[in-house]
């Protein structure tokens, strides 16, 4: 599927591409919105209203935000997430993907949307950062990756060349996104979720698994 020998640089987004969704699924829709009832004393149907409040900062850095979170709801999100956090791992196959590249020496760069606070919580359990050149995070920019923004300030800190990059991302948002900036090689992910259905993607190729970009040997 990929030519190598074409690609410099590989963009790896974090939750949903190289982690399993579910433990943010799980936390966002299920697991906060139980114990912010809980921790404030207020009617199940709350949480309801919380779900929609959540679903309606998608795309925007108060979306990917711990701090922000933690602020308006007057809870400790860190402290939440990790009453789950053994719900944290990784998708399928995608440790040995991660061991051929560092072998293959294209340079790895982590471009997560994930704020610090999130990557505190998530590298230590999972190991990622011994397989990465570089992680960026959208709170270090100041941009979502959903904003052309982002990609400038990548190519700021971390220069790559677009026509020589491949990015794989399960958020169709992000990976138009990266197209429109000029990425040459994307590609999504068909189960973000390991408990949830596979999703379709109209204008992207998603993989099953990583397996499929490895050379036939």
């Amino acid at each position: 599927m990929i030519e190598w020998s074409e690609i410099d640089t590989v963009l790896l987004d974090m939750d949903g591409t190289l982690l399993d969704l579910h433990f943010d699924s799980h936390f966002w829709l299920e697991h906060l919105p139980r114990r912010y009832v809980e921790l404030h004393q207020l009617d199940e149907a709350t949480q309801d209203t919380l779900r929609a409040r959540i679903i309606g900062e998608q795309g925007t850095l108060n979306w990917y935000s711990l701090a922000y979170w933690s602020r308006e709801l007057g809870v400790d999100i860190v402290a939440l997430k990790r009453e789950v956090q053994h719900l944290i791992g990784l998708r399928g196959d995608a440790l040995d993907f991660l061991t051929w590249l560092k072998q293959a020496h294209p340079r790895v760069v982590l471009a997560t949307n994930a704020d610090r606070a999130s990557l505190a919580l998530k590298l230590p359990l999972t190991g990622l950062e011994n397989y990465l050149d570089a992680i960026i995070s959208s709170e270090d920019v100041g941009a979502a990756k959903e904003d052309q923004a982002f990609w400038a300030a990548l190519q700021t800190i971390e220069p790559f060349d677009p026509a020589r990059t491949l990015f794989i991302d399960d958020n169709p948002h992000v990976l138009a996104s990266a197209r429109i900036y000029g990425i040459q090689y994307l590609l999504g992910i068909k189960q973000p979720d390991s408990q949830r259905p596979e999703k379709a993607l109209e204008e992207f190729i998603a993989l099953d698994r990583f397996a499929q970009l490895l050379p036939r040997v």
